[in-house]
Protein backbone atom coordinates (compact mmCIF):
# COMPACT_ATOMS: atom_id res chain seq x y z
CA UNK A 1 0.00 0.00 0.00
CA UNK A 2 2.80 2.43 0.81
CA UNK A 3 3.88 2.68 -2.80
CA UNK A 4 0.66 4.55 -3.65
CA UNK A 5 1.49 7.66 -1.61
CA UNK A 6 1.73 10.81 -3.70
CA UNK A 7 4.44 13.25 -2.68
CA UNK A 8 3.43 16.90 -2.52
CA UNK A 9 6.16 18.60 -4.53
CA UNK A 10 7.01 19.95 -7.94
CA UNK A 11 10.56 19.23 -9.08
CA UNK A 12 12.29 19.31 -12.48
CA UNK A 13 9.14 20.97 -13.82
CA UNK A 14 7.10 17.85 -13.05
CA UNK A 15 4.33 18.02 -10.45
CA UNK A 16 3.53 14.97 -8.36
CA UNK A 17 -0.16 15.85 -8.36
CA UNK A 18 -2.53 14.50 -5.76
CA UNK A 19 -4.42 11.60 -7.32
CA UNK A 20 -8.07 12.39 -7.87
CA UNK A 21 -7.68 15.76 -6.15
CA UNK A 22 -10.02 18.66 -6.68
CA UNK A 23 -8.61 22.22 -6.55
CA UNK A 24 -7.17 22.84 -3.08
CA UNK A 25 -5.99 25.72 -0.94
CA UNK A 26 -2.44 26.08 0.35
CA UNK A 27 -2.67 24.73 3.88
CA UNK A 28 -6.30 23.87 3.19
CA UNK A 29 -8.60 25.52 5.68
CA UNK A 30 -5.88 27.96 6.71
CA UNK A 31 -5.33 31.71 6.69
CA UNK A 32 -2.44 34.02 5.91
CA UNK A 33 0.09 34.07 8.75
CA UNK A 34 -0.01 37.44 10.55
CA UNK A 35 3.69 37.26 11.40
CA UNK A 36 6.74 35.24 10.37
CA UNK A 37 8.11 32.23 12.21
CA UNK A 38 11.83 32.69 12.83
CA UNK A 39 12.58 29.11 11.77
CA UNK A 40 10.12 28.57 8.89
CA UNK A 41 11.53 28.77 5.39
CA UNK A 42 11.17 28.12 1.68
CA UNK A 43 13.52 25.86 -0.29
CA UNK A 44 14.04 27.50 -3.68
CA UNK A 45 15.53 25.81 -6.74
CA UNK A 46 16.04 26.83 -10.38
CA UNK A 47 14.01 23.82 -11.55
CA UNK A 48 10.85 25.05 -9.82
CA UNK A 49 7.86 25.83 -12.06
CA UNK A 50 7.28 28.92 -9.92
CA UNK A 51 8.87 32.30 -10.56
CA UNK A 52 9.77 32.55 -6.85
CA UNK A 53 11.66 29.23 -7.07
CA UNK A 54 9.72 27.66 -4.19
CA UNK A 55 9.52 23.86 -4.19
CA UNK A 56 9.28 22.87 -0.51
CA UNK A 57 9.06 24.06 3.06
CA UNK A 58 12.04 23.84 5.42
CA UNK A 59 12.53 24.33 9.15
CA UNK A 60 15.67 25.76 10.75
CA UNK A 61 16.81 23.45 13.58
CA UNK A 62 20.33 24.89 14.08
CA UNK A 63 22.11 27.98 12.72
CA UNK A 64 23.44 26.07 9.66
CA UNK A 65 20.92 23.24 9.42
CA UNK A 66 17.40 22.98 8.02
CA UNK A 67 15.05 20.00 8.02
CA UNK A 68 12.85 19.07 5.06
CA UNK A 69 11.38 16.05 3.25
CA UNK A 70 13.68 13.57 1.57
CA UNK A 71 11.87 13.84 -1.75
CA UNK A 72 12.59 17.59 -1.74
CA UNK A 73 16.26 16.78 -2.42
CA UNK A 74 15.60 15.00 -5.69
CA UNK A 75 18.44 15.67 -8.11
CA UNK A 76 19.47 14.60 -11.63
CA UNK A 77 21.69 11.69 -10.56
CA UNK A 78 19.46 10.48 -7.74
CA UNK A 79 22.23 11.08 -5.20
CA UNK A 80 21.28 10.50 -1.57
CA UNK A 81 24.00 12.84 -0.32
CA UNK A 82 25.53 15.52 -2.49
CA UNK A 83 26.28 19.06 -3.55
CA UNK A 84 23.26 20.82 -5.07
CA UNK A 85 23.32 23.44 -7.81
CA UNK A 86 21.91 26.86 -6.90
CA UNK A 87 19.60 25.79 -4.07
CA UNK A 88 18.79 28.44 -1.48
CA UNK A 89 16.53 28.79 1.54
CA UNK A 90 14.71 31.93 2.67
CA UNK A 91 14.22 31.71 6.43
CA UNK A 92 12.07 33.81 8.78
CA UNK A 93 9.75 35.64 6.40
CA UNK A 94 6.07 35.37 5.50
CA UNK A 95 7.09 36.00 1.87
CA UNK A 96 8.93 33.73 -0.57
CA UNK A 97 10.41 36.73 -2.36
CA UNK A 98 11.45 39.22 0.32
CA UNK A 99 12.40 39.55 3.97
CA UNK A 100 14.02 37.10 6.33
CA UNK A 101 17.47 35.72 5.56
CA UNK A 102 18.66 33.90 2.45
CA UNK A 103 21.35 31.21 2.62
CA UNK A 104 22.75 28.89 -0.02
CA UNK A 105 22.50 25.13 0.49
CA UNK A 106 25.95 23.58 0.11
CA UNK A 107 25.12 19.93 0.95
CA UNK A 108 21.98 17.82 1.21
CA UNK A 109 21.63 14.63 3.26
CA UNK A 110 18.60 12.47 2.48
CA UNK A 111 17.91 9.64 4.90
CA UNK A 112 17.15 7.28 2.02
CA UNK A 113 17.50 7.06 -1.74
CA UNK A 114 13.92 5.76 -1.72
CA UNK A 115 12.21 8.19 0.66
CA UNK A 116 8.61 7.03 0.27
CA UNK A 117 9.47 3.45 1.18
CA UNK A 118 12.31 3.95 3.65
CA UNK A 119 12.00 7.39 5.28
CA UNK A 120 11.06 10.73 3.78
CA UNK A 121 13.31 13.15 5.65
CA UNK A 122 16.43 15.16 4.80
CA UNK A 123 18.86 17.69 6.22
CA UNK A 124 20.18 20.74 4.38
CA UNK A 125 23.53 22.21 5.41
CA UNK A 126 23.67 25.95 4.81
CA UNK A 127 26.73 27.72 3.49
CA UNK A 128 26.34 30.48 6.07
CA UNK A 129 24.63 30.48 9.50
CA UNK A 130 21.18 31.99 9.89
CA UNK A 131 20.80 34.36 12.83
CA UNK A 132 17.36 33.23 13.99
CA UNK A 133 15.77 31.17 16.74
CA UNK A 134 15.48 27.58 15.46
CA UNK A 135 12.60 25.23 16.18
CA UNK A 136 13.21 22.67 18.92
CA UNK A 137 13.45 18.97 18.14
CA UNK A 138 11.00 16.60 19.87
CA UNK A 139 12.02 14.44 22.83
CA UNK A 140 9.21 11.93 22.22
CA UNK A 141 6.68 10.91 19.59
CA UNK A 142 3.55 13.06 19.95
CA UNK A 143 0.33 11.30 20.89
CA UNK A 144 -2.79 11.07 18.76
CA UNK A 145 -5.03 14.16 18.99
CA UNK A 146 -2.12 16.41 19.98
CA UNK A 147 -2.92 19.98 18.79
CA UNK A 148 -0.73 20.90 15.81
CA UNK A 149 -0.04 24.02 13.74
CA UNK A 150 0.89 23.57 10.09
CA UNK A 151 2.42 26.26 7.84
CA UNK A 152 3.45 26.48 4.20
CA UNK A 153 3.45 28.12 0.76
CA UNK A 154 1.69 25.30 -1.08
CA UNK A 155 -0.56 25.77 -4.09
CA UNK A 156 -3.79 27.74 -3.67
CA UNK A 157 -5.58 25.94 -6.53
CA UNK A 158 -5.19 22.84 -8.65
CA UNK A 159 -3.45 24.24 -11.76
CA UNK A 160 0.24 24.83 -12.35
CA UNK A 161 -0.29 28.54 -13.02
CA UNK A 162 1.12 31.67 -11.37
CA UNK A 163 -2.24 32.50 -9.79
CA UNK A 164 -1.99 29.27 -7.79
CA UNK A 165 1.42 30.06 -6.27
CA UNK A 166 1.10 32.16 -3.09
CA UNK A 167 3.83 34.53 -1.94
CA UNK A 168 2.43 34.84 1.58
CA UNK A 169 2.84 32.09 4.20
CA UNK A 170 -0.35 30.34 5.31
CA UNK A 171 -1.12 28.50 8.55
CA UNK A 172 -3.83 26.40 10.17
CA UNK A 173 -4.44 24.66 13.49
CA UNK A 174 -5.36 20.99 13.44
CA UNK A 175 -4.40 17.76 15.22
CA UNK A 176 -2.65 14.40 14.93
CA UNK A 177 -5.07 11.70 13.86
CA UNK A 178 -4.86 7.93 14.45
CA UNK A 179 -2.71 6.31 11.77
CA UNK A 180 -5.67 4.34 10.41
CA UNK A 181 -7.08 7.55 8.91
CA UNK A 182 -4.05 7.74 6.59
CA UNK A 183 -3.99 4.07 5.57
CA UNK A 184 -5.08 4.98 2.04
CA UNK A 185 -1.96 7.15 1.79
CA UNK A 186 0.25 4.17 2.59
CA UNK A 187 1.30 5.38 6.02
CA UNK A 188 4.03 3.52 7.93
CA UNK A 189 2.61 3.87 11.42
CA UNK A 190 5.95 3.37 13.19
CA UNK A 191 7.67 6.32 11.47
CA UNK A 192 4.92 8.54 10.10
CA UNK A 193 2.22 10.78 11.54
CA UNK A 194 -1.29 11.38 10.20
CA UNK A 195 -2.07 15.11 10.46
CA UNK A 196 -5.06 17.20 9.46
CA UNK A 197 -8.81 17.17 9.89
CA UNK A 198 -10.60 13.86 9.47
CA UNK A 199 -12.18 14.99 6.19
CA UNK A 200 -9.02 16.67 4.87
CA UNK A 201 -10.58 20.13 4.91
CA UNK A 202 -7.62 21.29 7.02
CA UNK A 203 -4.38 19.80 5.69
CA UNK A 204 -1.21 20.40 3.69
CA UNK A 205 -1.31 20.31 -0.10
CA UNK A 206 0.96 20.33 -3.18
CA UNK A 207 4.28 22.15 -2.62
CA UNK A 208 3.82 22.17 1.15
CA UNK A 209 6.20 19.17 1.20
CA UNK A 210 8.93 19.38 3.82
CA UNK A 211 7.02 22.01 5.80
CA UNK A 212 6.60 21.58 9.54
CA UNK A 213 3.98 20.27 11.91
CA UNK A 214 4.49 22.31 15.08
CA UNK A 215 3.63 21.86 18.74
CA UNK A 216 3.57 25.01 20.88
CA UNK A 217 4.83 25.15 24.45
CA UNK A 218 4.49 28.69 25.80
CA UNK A 219 6.26 30.92 23.29
CA UNK A 220 8.39 28.09 21.87
CA UNK A 221 7.71 25.77 18.95
CA UNK A 222 8.79 22.16 18.44
CA UNK A 223 8.82 20.52 15.01
CA UNK A 224 7.30 17.05 15.29
CA UNK A 225 6.72 16.28 11.61
CA UNK A 226 7.53 17.23 8.02
CA UNK A 227 5.01 16.98 5.15
CA UNK A 228 5.53 13.81 3.14
CA UNK A 229 2.53 12.89 0.99
CA UNK A 230 -1.18 12.46 0.40
CA UNK A 231 -3.62 10.52 -1.73
CA UNK A 232 -6.52 12.96 -1.98
CA UNK A 233 -8.16 16.08 -0.61
CA UNK A 234 -10.69 14.25 1.55
CA UNK A 235 -8.31 12.93 4.20
CA UNK A 236 -5.43 13.98 6.43
CA UNK A 237 -1.83 14.08 5.16
CA UNK A 238 1.13 11.85 5.97
CA UNK A 239 3.99 13.59 7.81
CA UNK A 240 7.35 12.07 8.68
CA UNK A 241 7.71 11.60 12.46
CA UNK A 242 10.81 13.66 13.27
CA UNK A 243 11.42 11.91 16.59
CA UNK A 244 11.76 8.55 14.84
CA UNK A 245 14.88 9.92 13.11
CA UNK A 246 16.35 11.68 16.16
CA UNK A 247 19.52 9.54 16.23
CA UNK A 248 20.15 10.03 12.51
CA UNK A 249 19.67 13.79 12.81
CA UNK A 250 21.97 14.00 15.82
CA UNK A 251 24.68 11.95 14.10
CA UNK A 252 24.74 14.25 11.09
CA UNK A 253 24.57 17.48 13.10
CA UNK A 254 27.30 16.56 15.60
CA UNK A 255 29.53 14.96 12.97
CA UNK A 256 29.57 11.50 14.51
CA UNK A 257 27.69 9.77 11.67
CA UNK A 258 27.95 11.90 8.54
CA UNK A 259 27.27 9.83 5.41
CA UNK A 260 29.67 10.29 2.48
CA UNK A 261 28.62 11.96 -0.74
CA UNK A 262 27.02 9.60 -3.25
CA UNK A 263 29.00 8.70 -6.37
CA UNK A 264 27.72 10.72 -9.33
CA UNK A 265 27.88 9.20 -12.83
CA UNK A 266 29.07 11.32 -15.74
CA UNK A 267 25.82 12.63 -17.23
CA UNK A 268 27.30 15.28 -19.50
CA UNK A 269 25.11 15.83 -22.52
CA UNK A 270 22.14 13.91 -21.16
CA UNK A 271 18.73 15.39 -21.91
CA UNK A 272 15.43 14.46 -20.24
CA UNK A 273 12.53 14.43 -22.70
CA UNK A 274 9.21 13.61 -21.11
CA UNK A 275 9.61 10.11 -19.71
CA UNK A 276 12.57 9.42 -22.01
CA UNK A 277 16.15 10.51 -22.56
CA UNK A 278 17.82 12.25 -25.50
CA UNK A 279 21.08 13.83 -26.68
CA UNK A 280 22.27 16.58 -29.01
CA UNK A 281 23.92 15.08 -32.10
CA UNK A 282 25.65 16.18 -35.28
CA UNK A 283 27.01 14.56 -38.42
CA UNK A 284 30.70 14.81 -39.25
CA UNK A 285 29.86 17.26 -42.06
CA UNK A 286 27.54 19.54 -40.06
CA UNK A 287 28.35 23.25 -40.06
CA UNK A 288 28.66 25.23 -36.80
CA UNK A 289 25.88 27.48 -38.14
CA UNK A 290 23.46 24.57 -38.65
CA UNK A 291 20.56 24.24 -36.19
CA UNK A 292 21.41 21.55 -33.66
CA UNK A 293 19.61 18.20 -33.74
CA UNK A 294 18.21 16.26 -30.79
CA UNK A 295 18.12 12.44 -30.98
CA UNK A 296 15.76 10.09 -29.12
CA UNK A 297 13.43 7.14 -29.81
CA UNK A 298 10.44 7.28 -32.13
CA UNK A 299 8.30 5.99 -29.27
CA UNK A 300 9.28 9.06 -27.23
CA UNK A 301 7.50 11.60 -29.45
CA UNK A 302 4.06 12.79 -28.28
CA UNK A 303 2.23 10.73 -30.94
CA UNK A 304 4.46 7.77 -31.88
CA UNK A 305 4.23 6.62 -35.52
CA UNK A 306 2.07 3.57 -36.21
CA UNK A 307 3.67 0.29 -37.34
CA UNK A 308 5.03 0.64 -40.87
CA UNK A 309 4.81 4.45 -40.74
CA UNK A 310 7.14 7.39 -40.38
CA UNK A 311 6.46 11.09 -39.93
CA UNK A 312 8.51 14.16 -40.79
CA UNK A 313 8.65 17.93 -40.69
CA UNK A 314 6.15 18.63 -37.94
CA UNK A 315 6.24 21.87 -35.92
CA UNK A 316 6.85 21.00 -32.29
CA UNK A 317 8.08 23.15 -29.40
CA UNK A 318 9.41 21.31 -26.35
CA UNK A 319 11.78 22.76 -23.73
CA UNK A 320 15.16 21.02 -23.57
CA UNK A 321 17.72 21.11 -20.76
CA UNK A 322 21.19 19.77 -21.63
CA UNK A 323 23.01 18.37 -18.63
CA UNK A 324 26.50 19.00 -17.30
CA UNK A 325 28.68 16.27 -15.76
CA UNK A 326 26.38 16.02 -12.71
CA UNK A 327 23.20 16.20 -14.77
CA UNK A 328 22.31 19.74 -13.71
CA UNK A 329 21.38 22.08 -16.59
CA UNK A 330 24.38 23.33 -18.55
CA UNK A 331 22.15 25.21 -20.96
CA UNK A 332 18.63 25.12 -22.37
CA UNK A 333 16.95 25.22 -25.76
CA UNK A 334 13.61 24.48 -27.42
CA UNK A 335 12.74 22.12 -30.23
CA UNK A 336 11.28 23.84 -33.29
CA UNK A 337 10.36 20.87 -35.50
CA UNK A 338 10.17 17.12 -35.43
CA UNK A 339 12.48 16.37 -38.35
CA UNK A 340 11.74 12.64 -38.49
CA UNK A 341 10.36 9.79 -36.41
CA UNK A 342 9.74 6.09 -36.98
CA UNK A 343 9.45 2.85 -35.05
CA UNK A 344 9.79 0.70 -38.16
CA UNK A 345 13.17 -0.72 -39.12
CA UNK A 346 14.65 1.26 -36.26
CA UNK A 347 13.23 3.32 -33.38
CA UNK A 348 14.51 6.87 -33.75
CA UNK A 349 13.37 10.47 -33.74
CA UNK A 350 15.22 13.68 -34.61
CA UNK A 351 14.18 17.18 -33.52
CA UNK A 352 15.62 20.48 -34.75
CA UNK A 353 16.52 22.95 -31.98
CA UNK A 354 16.31 26.74 -31.86
CA UNK A 355 20.07 27.01 -31.29
CA UNK A 356 22.99 26.27 -33.59
CA UNK A 357 25.90 23.98 -32.83
CA UNK A 358 28.09 27.07 -32.44
CA UNK A 359 25.71 28.60 -29.89
CA UNK A 360 25.53 25.40 -27.86
CA UNK A 361 29.31 25.09 -28.01
CA UNK A 362 29.70 28.61 -26.66
CA UNK A 363 27.33 27.68 -23.82
CA UNK A 364 29.38 24.61 -22.92
CA UNK A 365 26.89 21.96 -24.03
CA UNK A 366 28.07 18.49 -24.94
CA UNK A 367 27.38 17.53 -28.57
CA UNK A 368 27.79 13.93 -29.75
CA UNK A 369 28.73 12.81 -33.27
CA UNK A 370 26.72 10.26 -35.23
CA UNK A 371 28.77 7.29 -36.44
CA UNK A 372 28.18 5.86 -39.93
CA UNK A 373 29.41 2.34 -39.15
CA UNK A 374 27.35 0.05 -36.90
CA UNK A 375 28.91 -1.34 -33.74
CA UNK A 376 29.90 -5.00 -33.81
CA UNK A 377 29.44 -7.65 -31.10
CA UNK A 378 31.95 -7.08 -28.32
CA UNK A 379 31.74 -3.28 -28.57
CA UNK A 380 31.50 -1.51 -25.21
CA UNK A 381 29.06 1.38 -24.95
CA UNK A 382 28.10 3.89 -22.30
CA UNK A 383 24.35 4.52 -22.07
CA UNK A 384 23.89 8.06 -20.73
CA UNK A 385 20.41 8.52 -19.30
CA UNK A 386 18.87 11.71 -17.97
CA UNK A 387 15.61 9.85 -17.53
CA UNK A 388 17.09 7.59 -14.84
CA UNK A 389 20.01 9.78 -13.74
CA UNK A 390 22.50 7.01 -14.49
CA UNK A 391 25.22 5.96 -16.89
CA UNK A 392 25.23 2.28 -17.77
CA UNK A 393 28.33 0.38 -18.89
CA UNK A 394 27.18 -2.30 -21.32
CA UNK A 395 28.56 -4.49 -24.10
CA UNK A 396 26.82 -5.24 -27.37
CA UNK A 397 26.83 -9.02 -27.51
CA UNK A 398 24.81 -9.63 -30.70
CA UNK A 399 23.08 -8.04 -33.67
CA UNK A 400 19.49 -9.29 -33.83
CA UNK A 401 18.07 -9.67 -37.37
CA UNK A 402 14.56 -8.69 -36.29
CA UNK A 403 13.17 -7.43 -33.00
CA UNK A 404 9.38 -7.51 -32.70
CA UNK A 405 7.27 -5.75 -30.09
CA UNK A 406 3.57 -4.88 -30.02
CA UNK A 407 3.16 -4.88 -33.81
CA UNK A 408 6.46 -3.11 -34.56
CA UNK A 409 9.63 -4.57 -36.04
CA UNK A 410 13.15 -3.18 -35.88
CA UNK A 411 15.98 -4.71 -37.91
CA UNK A 412 19.63 -5.32 -37.01
CA UNK A 413 19.06 -4.25 -33.42
CA UNK A 414 21.75 -4.30 -30.75
CA UNK A 415 21.39 -6.79 -27.90
CA UNK A 416 23.38 -5.99 -24.73
CA UNK A 417 25.10 -8.37 -22.38
CA UNK A 418 22.85 -9.92 -19.74
CA UNK A 419 24.34 -7.76 -16.96
CA UNK A 420 23.33 -4.48 -18.65
CA UNK A 421 20.97 -2.86 -16.15
CA UNK A 422 19.06 -0.26 -18.14
CA UNK A 423 15.52 0.46 -16.95
CA UNK A 424 12.42 2.37 -18.03
CA UNK A 425 13.29 6.04 -18.45
CA UNK A 426 16.49 5.21 -20.34
CA UNK A 427 14.67 5.03 -23.69
CA UNK A 428 16.32 7.33 -26.20
CA UNK A 429 19.64 7.44 -24.33
CA UNK A 430 22.69 7.56 -26.62
CA UNK A 431 24.96 4.54 -27.00
CA UNK A 432 28.36 6.20 -26.69
CA UNK A 433 31.68 4.59 -27.67
CA UNK A 434 34.76 4.68 -25.44
CA UNK A 435 35.93 7.94 -27.03
CA UNK A 436 33.06 9.64 -25.15
CA UNK A 437 31.79 11.43 -28.26
CA UNK A 438 30.70 8.96 -30.94
CA UNK A 439 27.16 7.58 -30.95
CA UNK A 440 26.29 4.27 -32.64
CA UNK A 441 22.69 3.99 -31.48
CA UNK A 442 20.00 4.75 -28.91
CA UNK A 443 18.68 2.57 -26.14
CA UNK A 444 15.27 1.27 -27.10
CA UNK A 445 13.55 -1.41 -25.06
CA UNK A 446 13.78 -4.52 -22.91
CA UNK A 447 11.86 -7.67 -22.09
CA UNK A 448 10.29 -7.08 -18.69
CA UNK A 449 8.36 -10.25 -17.93
CA UNK A 450 9.24 -12.93 -20.49
CA UNK A 451 6.17 -12.47 -22.68
CA UNK A 452 6.44 -13.01 -26.42
CA UNK A 453 6.47 -9.95 -28.72
CA UNK A 454 4.15 -7.81 -26.56
CA UNK A 455 4.58 -4.23 -25.32
CA UNK A 456 7.71 -4.01 -23.14
CA UNK A 457 8.43 -7.63 -24.03
CA UNK A 458 10.23 -7.71 -27.38
CA UNK A 459 11.13 -11.03 -28.98
CA UNK A 460 14.10 -11.86 -31.19
CA UNK A 461 13.34 -13.25 -34.65
CA UNK A 462 16.11 -15.01 -36.58
CA UNK A 463 16.38 -14.97 -40.37
CA UNK A 464 14.75 -18.42 -40.48
CA UNK A 465 11.80 -17.14 -38.42
CA UNK A 466 12.83 -18.75 -35.15
CA UNK A 467 11.53 -16.71 -32.21
CA UNK A 468 13.58 -16.33 -29.03
CA UNK A 469 12.49 -14.63 -25.79
CA UNK A 470 14.71 -13.85 -22.81
CA UNK A 471 13.27 -12.09 -19.80
CA UNK A 472 15.43 -9.20 -18.64
CA UNK A 473 17.32 -8.68 -21.92
CA UNK A 474 17.73 -5.08 -23.12
CA UNK A 475 18.12 -3.77 -26.66
CA UNK A 476 19.29 -0.70 -28.56
CA UNK A 477 18.61 0.59 -32.05
CA UNK A 478 21.13 1.61 -34.69
CA UNK A 479 21.39 5.27 -35.69
CA UNK A 480 24.19 4.82 -38.22
CA UNK A 481 21.77 5.21 -41.14
CA UNK A 482 20.86 8.78 -40.12
CA UNK A 483 23.86 10.73 -41.53
CA UNK A 484 23.10 9.52 -45.05
CA UNK A 485 19.68 11.19 -44.86
CA UNK A 486 20.74 14.57 -43.45
CA UNK A 487 21.89 17.59 -45.40
CA UNK A 488 22.87 21.24 -44.85
CA UNK A 489 20.77 23.13 -42.38
CA UNK A 490 20.04 19.94 -40.42
CA UNK A 491 17.36 18.98 -42.90
CA UNK A 492 16.10 15.58 -43.99
CA UNK A 493 16.65 14.53 -47.64
CA UNK A 494 15.10 11.13 -48.28
CA UNK A 495 16.30 11.23 -51.91
CA UNK A 496 19.93 11.48 -50.87
CA UNK A 497 21.99 8.48 -52.07
CA UNK A 498 22.36 5.88 -49.34
CA UNK A 499 19.36 7.03 -47.29
CA UNK A 500 17.58 3.86 -46.18
CA UNK A 501 15.14 5.20 -43.60
CA UNK A 502 11.47 4.32 -44.15
CA UNK A 503 9.90 7.08 -46.23
CA UNK A 504 7.69 9.35 -44.12
CA UNK A 505 4.05 10.12 -44.57
CA UNK A 506 4.76 13.85 -44.55
CA UNK A 507 2.43 15.95 -42.41
CA UNK A 508 2.41 19.74 -42.26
Amino acid sequence: MRIHRKVLIACFAVVAAVAGASPALAIRGGTESPRPYSFAGSLQRPDSPRSDGHVCGVTLIAPQWALTAGHCTRNPSGAQVGTPRDWTVRIGSVSTTSGGQVAAVDTFYAYSADPVREGDIALLHLETPVDAIPAALPVARPADHTPIRIVGWGMTCGQMQPRCFPDHLREADTEIQPAKLCERSGIAADRDLCIGSEDGSVAATNMDSGGPALVRTGESWTIVGTVSGSNGDDQPVVYTDVHHYADWIAGVLDGSAVPPESPVPDLEGAVALGGCSASVVRTASASPSDPALLLTNGHCVPQPPAPGKAVADLPMSVPVSIGDHQGYPQTTAHTTRLVYATMTGTDVALFRLDKTYAQLGDEGAKVFELATTPARPGTRVGIVSAGTGDRYACTIDALIPHLREDGYQQDDSYRYDAACGTTHGASGSPLVLDDGTTIVGVHGTGNDSGERCTANNPCEVAEDGTVRVEEGRRYGQRTTMLPACLTAGSRLDMAKPGCTLPHPRVLS
